[in-house]
């Protein structure tokens, strides 16, 4: 792995979580490639764990992920993170960066080079929220585990 601070506990007082990944990418270099790493290993436990993760799902899982690390540094120089958690039904992503510019959900447009991660994360979760928060925003996304 790399020099990324990463802790690997359980959510407090949350009922229904199977695994908890959290990872801080303040100085890191390649967060993108790291924080794909991490969700790698992730999802392997996942499915050790559940024994319910298709390829589909963990493809989709994975693109989330890279959607959103890479929207939060291209669009934020300062620090990130990411938590990953999975409940015995969905996958929760959730990002945080210290921007508060929301992210933009272009209309469609198949001409446009770039832009699209957001179409692409939405068009893959069930749920979607992007919300600012004290010292910038956090992007959360869930994603079926069926």
């Amino acid at each position: 792995m790399s020099d990324c601070p990463f802790v690997d506990a359980p959510l407090p007082a949350r009922p229904g979580v199977v695994l908890h990944r959290r990872a801080d990418y303040d100085n890191v270099p390649d967060s993108i490639g790291v924080a794909r790493d991490l969700t790698r290993g992730f999802l392997a436990d996942v499915s050790r764990h559940t024994g319910v993760l298709s390829d589909r799902t963990a493809g989709d899982i994975m693109l989330v992920v890279s959607e959103l690390i890479t929207n939060a540094a291209r669009h934020d120089g300062g620090p990130r993170l990411l938590d990953l958690t999975c409940t015995k039904h969905e996958v929760e992503v959730t990002v945080w960066d210290t921007s508060a510019q929301l992210p933009t959900h272009l209309p469609r447009d198949p001409h446009r080079i770039g832009g699209h991660g957001i179409e692409i994360v939405t068009a893959l979760c069930s749920r979607f929220r992007a919300e600012r928060v004290p010292g910038g925003k956090r992007v959360h996304a869930c994603i079926p585990l069926a």
